[in-house]
Order: C-alpha cells, then sequence, then structure tokens
C-alpha cells in the first residue's frame, strides 16, 4: 500500500561518503583531474572543488552563523536566484585553479568531519537556511535542505566517477535517501497538469535501490506517496507508469540527459501527457 514519504533523514552519511570521494580522488592520476564530466562547464578537478566550496559554505553559514556575500542585483524570482548561484559557484571554481590536487583532498579531508558535526548538529525539524526551491518550496525543513545537500555531494561524485572510467556508486545507503530526496521534485514538476481526483503516475527505479513512487492527484495538487499502486478492490490503477535504472534516474533528475535521451533510457506506459513531465523534472538548480 503507498504511504507518504517519511522525512529523509541524513546526517550520518556525510562523512563515510566524503570517504568514498576521497578514495576516489586519491587514486586518480594527473591526466584524469583535466577530463570533462557530465556537468559540461567543469572537469573532474573543477567538480571537486565545487563539492568543497558547498561544504565550506554550509560549515561557515550553519556552524559559523556567516552570511553569505548579497547579490549584486535583487532577486526577484526563478532565473535570477539560478544567475545568482551560479555567479557564486563560479567564483569559487576559479580561485580553485591555483589549488593543486593535493591541496583540494587535503582540505576535503578538513571539511568531511566538520560538516558532518554540523550536519548532526542541526535540528532536523526546524527551519532551514536556505528553502529547496527546485521543489517550489519558499520554506523548508532543515532534513529536507540537508537531504538535497547530500544529494549533491552524491551526483557530483558520479559525475567524477563517470569520468574516469571509475564503477559507479550504486550502495544503496546512499542511493535510496537521494532517489528519496529527488523525488520529491515530482509534485512541482508536475503542478500544471490537470487530472481527475485519485489519478496517478507510478515511478519505479530499480535495480540497486527497487524504489516505487506515486504522484496521486488530490483536489488541485499532486501528493507523492511511496509504495505501488493499492491493489485493492475499486482501487485506480495508475494511469501512467514509469520504470528505468538508478543511473539513468540520477542523469535525469540533474539534466545530465537532454530529454530524448532521457525517454529511450526509461520505459513508459500509458497517457503520455502524464509521462512527459518526468522527463524533464530537476531536482538541481538549473
Amino acid at each position: 500500500m503507498p504511504g507518504p514519504l517519511a522525512p529523509t533523514l541524513v546526517a550520518n552519511l556525510f562523512l563515510p561518503l566524503q570517504e568514498e570521494l576521497l578514495g576516489v580522488l586519491r587514486g586518480l592520476p594527473a591526466g584524469a583531474w583535466d577530463l570533462p564530466t557530465k556537468s559540461r562547464r567543469w572537469r573532474v578537478r573543477e567538480i571537486a572543488a565545487h563539492i568543497l566550496d558547498g561544504q565550506l559554505r554550509r560549515i561557515s553559514s550553519q556552524r559559523d552563523g556567516h552570511a553569505p556575500p548579497p547579490p549584486a542585483a535583487p532577486i526577484r524570482g526563478h532565473d535570477d536566484l539560478v544567475r545568482f548561484l551560479n555567479d557564486l559557484n563560479a567564483g569559487f571554481v576559479e580561485t580553485s585553479r591555483r589549488l593543486s590536487p593535493r591541496v583540494l583532498i587535503e582540505l576535503l579531508e578538513w571539511a568531511g568531519p566538520r560538516l558532518e558535526e554540523t550536519a548532526r548538529a542541526t535540528d532536523p525539524y526546524g527551519a532551514a537556511i536556505f528553502p529547496v526551491a527546485w521543489a517550489g518550496e519558499a520554506r523548508s525543513a532543515a532534513w529536507f535542505d540537508l537531504a538535497r545537500d547530500l544529494t549533491e555531494h552524491w551526483h557530483h561524485q558520479q559525475q567524477i566517477r563517470l569520468a574516469a572510467g571509475i564503477p559507479l556508486l550504486g550502495d544503496a545507503r546512499y542511493a535510496v535517501p537521494v532517489m528519496d530526496t529527488f523525488a520529491r521534485a515530482l509534485p512541482f514538476a508536475y503542478r500544471d497538469v490537470s487530472e481527475s481526483d485519485g489519478a496517478s503516475v507510478e515511478i519505479a527505479i530499480a535495480p540497486q535501490v527497487d524504489r516505487v513512487y506515486l504522484l496521486r492527484r488530490e483536489g488541485r495538487r499532486w501528493l507523492l506517496e511511496e509504495g505501488p499502486a493499492a491493489a485493492a478492490a475499486g482501487a485506480q490503477a495508475p494511469k501512467a507508469r514509469i520504470s528505468l535504472d538508478l543511473e539513468s534516474a540520477w542523469l535525469i533528475f540533474t539534466g545530465g540527459v537532454p530529454r530524448d535521451e532521457a525517454r529511450r533510457r526509461a520505459t513508459a506506459s500509458g497517457i503520455p501527457a502524464l509521462c512527459d513531465p518526468f522527463f524533464g523534472v530537476v531536482a538541481i538548480m538549473k
């Protein structure tokens, strides 16, 4: 039976995930640091620097109460926010080009334990400093913001692994909370899709995570639930079903593949208009 997706608590995962990253970076040959990645804009070394930047920013703002520099121009909407964040990210990445791979690794070694301490000290049910805008939220719980941060560290590590020809990280310990967090972008992605009460879309991600999400229409909104559609007598069958593997799922959620490739990577059935929004879902700031 489907039910509400429970809060995704990840404070204990930052440090082990960081160790996975450090294991990859320590083993990279010198030339691999300049390999292009799915990020398109950045090479491996720049992805590593971006991960470090996000960690230092969270430690500074959340642990130390340090306010980031204000935007040069007012933020009046989504596009302004994305532009501000892109400029902020680009500034650190540009500076990081002065740093050697060894220094980047040493800084990540320093940041990992402090990031986990910061996450563990956070009240997961308190208010987040920054809302999760890609889910359409103006205010978010702290657990959601932390889970969003974990997805950043995880999918950027996947980009590095993919670029360097290193096996992807498929450990369900990380992949399940990452997919659960990404899935929270679905109601916002479907916000302009109208349907009758009780209509649903089922999205299955397997193997490695074996997660099934159900988007169900209630009134004028879509609700996200966990688990396959109910098989009870009288229950509505989903009007659309989408199934795909873990790699395809994270690439779609992070804008790593164009729509036509996203469709080829998935198996979709049912009403096309209820499948299409999935292939444009975005669970990053883009």
